[in-house]
């Protein structure tokens, strides 16, 4: 199994273009199913879990022709469908939590569709309730096989309906979204996700012939179409790893330049890091980071401590909680970190403990960071990472550093993050794959 062995205490200097979203690429990939036409994404990130999304299709008899690493052209007019029932499918697509995003296209096109039991990260339950009550309501008929945990749908045909989601799930949306861009009638979707991802979803379906109307609002009526046919999309910058390097900068004490970042697409982000004290300067649409040898926690205006905590779009993300903490152990000053949604997210602390960090977990879902004010650097120890943002997270720790550090199990980082040693080792820091 590979690690990372990081020697901390170097500081960064440079330019650094984030890539391409990992939230977005698994949605509008798997939108390429809804359609016989060529479909051309770009500024496709380059990791695990897209390569994996990808290889799935090819197997399925989508036609690709991927002219670079970040660009992909798609035809999906020959699919074999009957790969869906084959045990290689259901081992591979097992493997990542975006396999799940194949169902809406697959039930809106060929009318059957199976879901294996998610993958992916342990940061706790991930319920697929939202994406079954919702196709179930357009129509469609799911068993579970507690054999082989796989669900499988069928659905002779999809009639739109009005739909209130329990609660604002972006895979959700996006899936129910898609089946319904082919169904008979106009399907409403109240409590709908509306993340820039989703927007984005929006605007490359409707280039493709669907009619959704509500773009950015949590309210979307889809009024279904016959077919739809190909178009060209390019995705976003992926706001979680921008917001790991302004944390990254401040940890290090170092000065980063974060280009083509679409500053007006980060929506809460740029401001949580600046109620930790972190300075950022906006050029156009790059982020600036300037050195800074001291950054302190804001409180409220009545003096009492802050509390960061995540919430649906515009709120914060829950996958840059794990990052802020991070941040917040070598600030002066105190903050709650709150992680409402997933119960596991905070179990990486242990390992900051152990570098040092002064941190009280109270429970699954609230940590207390009391800022050590770089009084006392953490200390390099080796440590497994648990998931995609938890291990980008012990990154920017071990970065930080006094000594040497190792991080195993980094197959959860690769998942997230593209060639992420190497484009840090040009900025300056010392990280070697082992």
């Amino acid at each position: 199994m590979n690690a990372f062995e990081v020697t901390g205490g170097k500081r960064l200097k440079g330019d650094i273009v984030p890539q391409g979203a990992k939230n977005e690429a698994l949605q509008v990939i798997s939108a390429v199913l809804l359609s016989k036409g060529k479909i051309t994404i770009s500024n496709i990130p380059d990791i695990l879990d897209v390569n994996l999304l990808i290889e799935v299709l090819q197997e399925m008899g989508v036609k690709t022709d991927r002219s670079s690493r970040h660009v992909c052209s798609f035809q999906a007019d020959d699919v074999n469908v009957e790969y869906l029932n084959s045990e290689t499918f259901r081992k591979k697509s097992g493997r990542l939590r975006g396999s799940v995003m194949l169902a809406g296209p697959l039930l809106a096109r060929f009318k059957k569709a199976f879901v294996p039991k998610p993958g992916g990260d342990k940061i706790g339950r991930r319920r697929l309730d939202t994406h079954m009550t919702g196709f179930e309501k357009l129509g469609a008929r799911f068993s579970y096989d507690p054999g082989d945990d796989y669900f499988r749908l069928e659905a002779p045909e999809l009639i739109g309906t009005y739909l209130l989601l329990e609660e604002p799930s972006v895979t959700g949306t996006a899936n129910i979204m898609m089946a319904a861009c082919l169904a008979t009638g106009i399907t409403t979707i109240y409590n709908a996700a509306c993340e820039p991802y989703i927007q984005q979803l929006c605007r490359m379906l409707n280039r493709m012939g669907a009619k959704i109307n509500g773009i950015g609002s949590n309210l979307l009526v889809i009024e279904g179409v016959v077919e739809l046919g190909g178009t060209e999309h390019r995705m976003l910058p992926d706001m979680i790893e921008i917001g790991s390097f302004i944390g990254m900068a401040a940890m290090t004490q170092s000065e980063i330049l974060i280009k083509d970042a679409h500053v007006n697409e980060l929506g809460q982000i740029p401001d949580k890091f600046r109620q930790l004290g972190i300075r950022l300067e906006i050029q156009n649409d790059d982020i600036f980071v300037p050195r800074q040898e001291l950054y302190e926690i804001q409180t409220y205006l009545d003096g009492s401590v802050l509390t960061i905590y995540d919430h649906p779009w515009p709120g914060l993300t829950p996958d840059l909680l794990s990052v802020l903490l991070v941040v917040a152990t070598q600030a002066k000053g105190s903050v709650l970190i709150h992680q409402k949604m997933f119960e596991s997210r905070l179990f990486f602390v242990d390992k900051l403990l152990d570098m040092g960090a002064q941190i009280i977990l109270c429970d699954p879902h609230r940590a207390a960071v009391i800022g050590l004010g770089r009084m006392h650097k953490l200390r390099g120890i080796t440590m497994s990472s648990p998931d995609i943002r938890a291990g980008v997270s012990l990154l920017i720790a071990a970065m930080s550093a006094e000594g040497k550090s190792v991080i195993q199990n980094i197959d959860q980082i690769d998942r997230g993050y593209q060639y992420i040693d190497e484009r840090l080792n040009r900025l300056g820091a010392s990280i070697k794959r082992i």
